[in-house]
Protein backbone atom coordinates (compact mmCIF):
# COMPACT_ATOMS: atom_id res chain seq x y z
CA UNK A 1 0.00 0.00 0.00
CA UNK A 2 1.30 3.43 -0.92
CA UNK A 3 2.16 5.81 1.86
CA UNK A 4 0.07 9.00 2.11
CA UNK A 5 2.98 11.03 0.73
CA UNK A 6 2.98 8.99 -2.48
CA UNK A 7 -0.73 9.12 -3.17
CA UNK A 8 -1.85 11.49 -5.91
CA UNK A 9 -2.94 14.92 -4.71
CA UNK A 10 -6.54 14.20 -5.70
CA UNK A 11 -6.63 11.16 -3.41
CA UNK A 12 -5.27 13.18 -0.47
CA UNK A 13 -8.05 15.77 -0.74
CA UNK A 14 -11.12 15.03 1.28
CA UNK A 15 -14.36 15.64 -0.52
CA UNK A 16 -17.24 17.09 1.46
CA UNK A 17 -19.63 15.41 -1.01
CA UNK A 18 -20.58 12.59 1.38
CA UNK A 19 -21.53 15.15 4.02
CA UNK A 20 -23.53 17.16 1.51
CA UNK A 21 -25.39 14.04 0.37
CA UNK A 22 -26.09 13.09 3.99
CA UNK A 23 -27.57 16.50 4.80
CA UNK A 24 -29.54 16.52 1.54
CA UNK A 25 -30.89 13.02 2.21
CA UNK A 26 -31.95 13.86 5.77
CA UNK A 27 -33.58 17.12 4.70
CA UNK A 28 -35.41 15.68 1.69
CA UNK A 29 -36.43 12.59 3.61
CA UNK A 30 -37.86 14.64 6.45
CA UNK A 31 -39.72 16.94 4.06
CA UNK A 32 -41.17 14.17 1.88
CA UNK A 33 -42.06 11.98 4.87
CA UNK A 34 -43.80 14.89 6.56
CA UNK A 35 -45.64 15.71 3.36
CA UNK A 36 -46.74 12.10 2.96
CA UNK A 37 -47.85 11.88 6.60
CA UNK A 38 -49.84 15.09 6.28
CA UNK A 39 -51.52 13.81 3.12
CA UNK A 40 -52.15 10.37 4.58
CA UNK A 41 -53.12 11.48 8.10
CA UNK A 42 -56.87 11.63 7.57
CA UNK A 43 -57.12 10.07 4.17
CA UNK A 44 -59.01 7.30 2.56
CA UNK A 45 -57.88 4.53 0.29
CA UNK A 46 -58.15 6.54 -2.94
CA UNK A 47 -55.91 9.39 -1.77
CA UNK A 48 -53.42 6.89 -0.33
CA UNK A 49 -53.25 5.18 -3.74
CA UNK A 50 -52.74 8.54 -5.46
CA UNK A 51 -49.92 9.46 -3.04
CA UNK A 52 -48.36 6.05 -3.62
CA UNK A 53 -48.55 6.46 -7.39
CA UNK A 54 -47.00 9.94 -7.20
CA UNK A 55 -44.04 8.67 -5.17
CA UNK A 56 -43.52 5.65 -7.43
CA UNK A 57 -43.58 7.86 -10.53
CA UNK A 58 -41.28 10.40 -8.87
CA UNK A 59 -38.78 7.62 -8.07
CA UNK A 60 -38.95 6.32 -11.65
CA UNK A 61 -38.57 9.81 -13.15
CA UNK A 62 -35.50 10.62 -11.06
CA UNK A 63 -34.03 7.20 -11.83
CA UNK A 64 -34.43 7.96 -15.54
CA UNK A 65 -32.67 11.31 -15.12
CA UNK A 66 -29.88 9.75 -13.05
CA UNK A 67 -29.16 7.18 -15.76
CA UNK A 68 -29.53 9.68 -18.62
CA UNK A 69 -26.94 12.11 -17.25
CA UNK A 70 -24.39 9.31 -17.05
CA UNK A 71 -25.16 8.15 -20.60
CA UNK A 72 -25.55 11.46 -22.45
CA UNK A 73 -22.93 13.07 -24.64
CA UNK A 74 -22.21 16.76 -24.03
CA UNK A 75 -21.47 17.62 -27.68
CA UNK A 76 -25.08 18.29 -28.76
CA UNK A 77 -25.56 20.56 -25.75
CA UNK A 78 -22.49 22.63 -26.62
CA UNK A 79 -24.06 23.24 -30.02
CA UNK A 80 -27.44 24.05 -28.46
CA UNK A 81 -25.81 26.42 -25.97
CA UNK A 82 -23.97 28.20 -28.81
CA UNK A 83 -27.36 28.74 -30.45
CA UNK A 84 -28.77 29.94 -27.09
CA UNK A 85 -31.32 27.14 -26.97
CA UNK A 86 -33.30 27.19 -23.74
CA UNK A 87 -32.08 24.63 -21.20
CA UNK A 88 -28.83 23.76 -22.96
CA UNK A 89 -26.65 25.60 -20.44
CA UNK A 90 -28.47 23.88 -17.56
CA UNK A 91 -28.13 20.50 -19.30
CA UNK A 92 -24.38 21.06 -19.61
CA UNK A 93 -24.22 21.86 -15.90
CA UNK A 94 -26.00 18.56 -15.16
CA UNK A 95 -23.58 16.65 -17.37
CA UNK A 96 -20.56 18.36 -15.84
CA UNK A 97 -21.58 16.94 -12.46
CA UNK A 98 -23.10 13.70 -13.76
CA UNK A 99 -21.71 11.62 -10.90
CA UNK A 100 -23.33 13.85 -8.29
CA UNK A 101 -26.57 14.29 -10.22
CA UNK A 102 -26.80 10.52 -10.64
CA UNK A 103 -26.12 9.97 -6.94
CA UNK A 104 -28.80 12.43 -5.87
CA UNK A 105 -31.36 11.20 -8.41
CA UNK A 106 -30.81 7.46 -8.08
CA UNK A 107 -29.77 7.14 -4.47
CA UNK A 108 -31.17 10.04 -2.48
CA UNK A 109 -34.48 10.69 -4.22
CA UNK A 110 -34.95 7.08 -5.32
CA UNK A 111 -34.39 5.66 -1.84
CA UNK A 112 -36.56 8.27 -0.18
CA UNK A 113 -39.39 7.55 -2.62
CA UNK A 114 -39.02 3.85 -1.83
CA UNK A 115 -39.24 4.50 1.91
CA UNK A 116 -42.26 6.78 1.55
CA UNK A 117 -43.88 4.19 -0.73
CA UNK A 118 -43.42 1.64 2.05
CA UNK A 119 -45.04 3.95 4.58
CA UNK A 120 -47.90 4.56 2.17
CA UNK A 121 -48.23 0.81 1.67
CA UNK A 122 -48.78 0.42 5.41
CA UNK A 123 -51.60 2.97 5.27
CA UNK A 124 -53.14 1.15 2.29
CA UNK A 125 -52.94 -2.19 4.09
CA UNK A 126 -54.63 -0.64 7.12
CA UNK A 127 -57.40 0.82 4.98
CA UNK A 128 -57.97 -2.46 3.13
CA UNK A 129 -57.93 -4.42 6.38
CA UNK A 130 -60.59 -2.14 7.88
CA UNK A 131 -62.74 -2.14 4.75
CA UNK A 132 -62.64 -5.85 3.99
CA UNK A 133 -61.41 -7.52 7.22
CA UNK A 134 -58.69 -9.37 5.31
CA UNK A 135 -55.67 -11.24 6.71
CA UNK A 136 -53.16 -8.45 7.42
CA UNK A 137 -50.01 -10.56 6.85
CA UNK A 138 -51.19 -11.88 3.51
CA UNK A 139 -52.49 -8.46 2.49
CA UNK A 140 -49.26 -6.73 3.52
CA UNK A 141 -47.20 -9.24 1.56
CA UNK A 142 -49.37 -8.84 -1.52
CA UNK A 143 -49.37 -5.02 -1.43
CA UNK A 144 -45.61 -4.87 -0.83
CA UNK A 145 -44.92 -7.31 -3.66
CA UNK A 146 -47.16 -5.38 -6.03
CA UNK A 147 -45.54 -2.03 -5.17
CA UNK A 148 -42.07 -3.56 -5.58
CA UNK A 149 -43.02 -5.03 -8.95
CA UNK A 150 -44.44 -1.78 -10.26
CA UNK A 151 -41.46 0.24 -8.99
CA UNK A 152 -38.76 -2.13 -10.23
CA UNK A 153 -40.52 -2.79 -13.54
CA UNK A 154 -41.02 0.94 -14.08
CA UNK A 155 -37.37 1.64 -13.35
CA UNK A 156 -36.28 -1.13 -15.72
CA UNK A 157 -38.36 0.39 -18.52
CA UNK A 158 -37.11 3.83 -17.55
CA UNK A 159 -33.46 2.80 -17.72
CA UNK A 160 -33.96 1.55 -21.27
CA UNK A 161 -35.59 4.87 -22.19
CA UNK A 162 -32.84 6.84 -20.43
CA UNK A 163 -30.09 5.01 -22.32
CA UNK A 164 -31.79 5.35 -25.71
CA UNK A 165 -33.03 8.91 -25.29
CA UNK A 166 -30.41 10.35 -22.93
CA UNK A 167 -30.02 13.59 -24.90
CA UNK A 168 -33.77 14.26 -24.92
CA UNK A 169 -34.11 13.40 -21.21
CA UNK A 170 -31.23 15.64 -20.16
CA UNK A 171 -32.47 18.44 -22.42
CA UNK A 172 -35.94 18.20 -20.86
CA UNK A 173 -34.38 18.40 -17.39
CA UNK A 174 -32.33 21.40 -18.54
CA UNK A 175 -35.46 23.15 -19.84
CA UNK A 176 -37.24 22.50 -16.52
CA UNK A 177 -34.28 23.92 -14.60
CA UNK A 178 -34.16 26.93 -16.97
CA UNK A 179 -37.65 27.90 -15.80
CA UNK A 180 -36.22 28.50 -12.31
CA UNK A 181 -33.12 30.37 -13.47
CA UNK A 182 -33.21 33.85 -15.00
Amino acid sequence: MASPERRPAAAQKRSPWAGVVFVLAVTLSAFLSLLAQLLLGQTGLILALVVLLVFILLGIAFDILGVAVTAADARPFHSMAAHKERGAKQALALLKKADRVSSVCNDVVGDICGIVSGTTAAVIVGELHQAFDLNTVLLSTLVTALISGVTIGGKALGKTLAMRESTAVVHLAGRVLAVFQP
